[in-house]
């Protein structure tokens, strides 16, 4: 803060003393009576100061909340017809569910079946008209079987 060249040099200052101005003791009044109802009269309080003065008043009462109104019980048969149209309501929001998921297994299985019979088909096919082109195979010829209890004879 000071450049190390400056030489410090102490400052005199005025010292100003201020004494406290000493209040003769207060003699106590006694409170004015207001006409009130008995037992309603608030409680005096005194406190001695620690300069000996001594300061009377009425103690003031912590404000007090209003009392909570009592909420009427709730009886329990409410609560059990509540929790039956809850729990009818789940069993039937799960049905709507598990048939919707039925719905939609059936039309997955039904395009497969479809799926196959086209594939099937085209390979069924292929093999049909194929065999005119390739000469290199087994003919067998209906026409000429003979069926007798069940077994062909050619």
């Amino acid at each position: 803060m000071y450049p190390d060249h400056a030489p410090q040099v102490p400052v005199q200052r005025a010292v100003e003393v201020h004494q406290p101005t000493l209040y003769p003791p207060a003699v106590p009044v006694p409170a004015p009576v207001v006409p009130m109802q008995p037992g309603s009269v608030p409680a005096v309080a005194s406190i001695v100061l620690p300069d000996g003065r001594i300061v009377t008043g009425y103690a003031i009462e912590p404000a007090r909340p209003e009392p909570v109104a009592v909420k009427p019980t709730v009886s329990r048969t409410a609560v059990n017809v509540a929790l039956g149209g809850v729990g009818f309501l789940a069993v039937c929001g799960g049905l709507i569910l598990l048939t919707s998921f039925i719905a939609a297994l059936t039309a997955f299985i039904t395009q497969l079946i479809i799926l196959a019979a086209v594939i099937f088909g085209g390979w069924i096919a292929v093999q049909i008209f194929s065999t005119s082109s390739h000469q290199g195979g087994t003919t067998v010829n209906i026409r000429k079987a003979v069926i007798k209890r069940n077994h062909f004879h050619g």
